[in-house]
């Protein structure tokens, strides 16, 4: 049996900054980073929305993250500014492009170089889609991805298709998280390791046909021994 041993805040900052130093599209001189309990907190300024959304990426993959605070503020050097007008145009083209998106059912809005997507789609995968193809653009400082899942059809075994899907995904164990479906709604709990296998089960999660709610519970807690 292995022995629960949590690293220290000490440990977790100083592997948090190696991972963001790591990372190549992140400027880790650009970002700060304190340690409370397990909870990392980001902070700092970077030059575009994609090294933000990297740099939450990259910590959570540290192995003893439990939850992550991003405070991270875009600011935009001048000859990256550009207009909300110019910034919608180019998302509106670029999900135009999107093959997975089916057109018109995505609405887009921007406020001072915040973006925010509504409307609504079949699949997670699409919703996640749309906000991959617009978080690169130039001129957006904060990405708010409010497009709502709504299957189509209906269909039955949803619980039953998930747990069969974590048995054969290498980066989960099955046997440590709880699978309840209400209808379309499926609620996830128990205990994983890292930040990245939560996130893995709740992708695979969404990827069930029918499923149009994910309520994730489930609980980091890394362990070696």
């Amino acid at each position: 049996m292995l022995a629960t041993t949590e690293k220290t805040d000490t440990e977790l900052k100083t592997d948090v900054l190696a991972e963001l130093k790591y990372e190549p599209s992140v400027k880790v001189t650009d970002i700060g980073v304190q340690v409370k309990d397990g909870v990392v907190t980001l902070i700092g300024n970077v030059s575009n929305y994609f090294e933000k959304w990297n740099a939450v990426r990259a910590t959570k993959r540290v192995a003893g993250v439990k939850a992550i605070a991003d405070d991270i503020k875009v600011h935009l050097s001048e000859f990256m500014n550009r207009t909300d007008t110019d910034i919608a145009a180019a998302a509106v083209d670029r999900l135009d492009w999107n093959l997975t998106i089916p057109k018109g059912t995505v609405k887009i809005t921007v406020s001072d170089g915040q973006l925010t997507l509504e409307g609504q789609v079949e699949w997670y995968y699409q919703k996640e889609s749309a906000e991959n193809d617009i978080q690169h653009l130039t001129g957006v400082k904060e990405v708010f991805n409010r497009i709502t899942i709504k299957p189509t059809q209906t269909h039955t075994n949803i619980e039953s298709n998930i747990i069969s899907a974590f048995k054969r995904n290498a980066i989960l164990d099955a046997k440590k998280i709880q699978v309840q479906s209400d209808g379309n709604r499926v609620t996830l709990r128990g205990k994983v390791k890292s930040y990245a296998e939560r996130d893995e089960a709740e992708r695979t999660a969404w990827a069930a046909p029918g499923v149009y709610s994910v309520d994730n519970q489930i609980k980091v807690e890394w362990y070696w021994g």
